[in-house]
This record gives C-alpha cells, sequence and structure tokens, in this order.
C-alpha cells in the first residue's frame, strides 16, 4: 500500500476560482502536499497521460478539455493515499457522488468533474512522475 498519489485540478477548477477552497479540503482531509505546479497540458502531454484510454470513446474529449485551459498536479502524501483520495473527491459523476465530496460540491458534469485522483499505487508512481521530478517533491525530511 503507498502513502502517495497524484490530484489534478482541472481545467474547470481554475477557471472557476476554486483551487484554494478544494486545496484547503484536501489538506482539511489529511493530506500532506508533497510537490504542487500550475501547468497547462499540450496535447502531446495530455495524450500521454491518459494513453490508457486511447481506445475509449470519450478521449478525444478528454483531452480537448485538459488542454483548455491550466491545470494543477498535486503529489500528495498520506497513510492509505489512493484509496482515501478517492473517496474524498467522490464519483466521476458528480451527480451520483456522496455529500460533503469535492464532485459533489463543486463539479458541474461527469467530464467536468473538477478533479484527477490516481485509481492505484502503482499508477499513482507513474503519475506523479509525470509531473514532477525526485528534485521537485518534498520527503520526510525536506526536499529530496
Amino acid at each position: 500500500m503507498s502513502n502517495k498519489t497524484l490530484a489534478i485540478l482541472k481545467p474547470d477548477c481554475v477557471r472557476n476560482n476554486l483551487i484554494g477552497k478544494v486545496t484547503a479540503q484536501i489538506q482539511e482531509a489529511g493530506f500532506k502536499i508533497n510537490g504542487l505546479k500550475m501547468v497547462h497540458l499540450t496535447v502531446d502531454s495530455a495524450n500521454g497521460f491518459y494513453e490508457v484510454h486511447k481506445e475509449r470513446p470519450f478521449f478525444n474529449d478528454l483531452i480537448k478539455y485538459m488542454t483548455s485551459g491550466p491545470c494543477v498536479p498535486i503529489a500528495l502524501e498520506k497513510e492509505n493515499a489512493v484509496e482515501d483520495f478517492r473517496k474524498l473527491i467522490g464519483a466521476t459523476d458528480p451527480a451520483n457522488a456522496a455529500e460533503g465530496t469535492i464532485r459533489k460540491l463543486y463539479a458541474i458534469s461527469i467530464q467536468e468533474n473538477i478533479v484527477h485522483g490516481s485509481d492505484s499505487d502503482e499508477n499513482a508512481a507513474k503519475e506523479i512522475s509525470h509531473f514532477f521530478s525526485r528534485k521537485e517533491l518534498l520527503d520526510n525530511n525536506g526536499w529530496n
């Protein structure tokens, strides 16, 4: 079980000026931020990140959405990080998300669902390395 996961505050989160509110909710849930930056994904970067969904019918719309504006990847740490973060953000479709979850509070649709969360420990490690080099991340003793 890993203690790390990746969150991405998606373009709708940035566009709707919700970075502070969502980040505060993440920290209040006990997550430590080990890395955070604002980026504007290129089509190549988004294609690489979401390659696992390449054959899905929504892939092109996902790439268009994720490249539509800046987003904020955040490397997070907490015991049981992946599972706990997925609970915190709620179901992909905000209509089905539990009360109090980030998506229930802020997302407007299944596509514009405010935040990404890694779905496994293995993917968390890959996803964090997509956005952050080791020297950009805090470890238990401070900067690497």
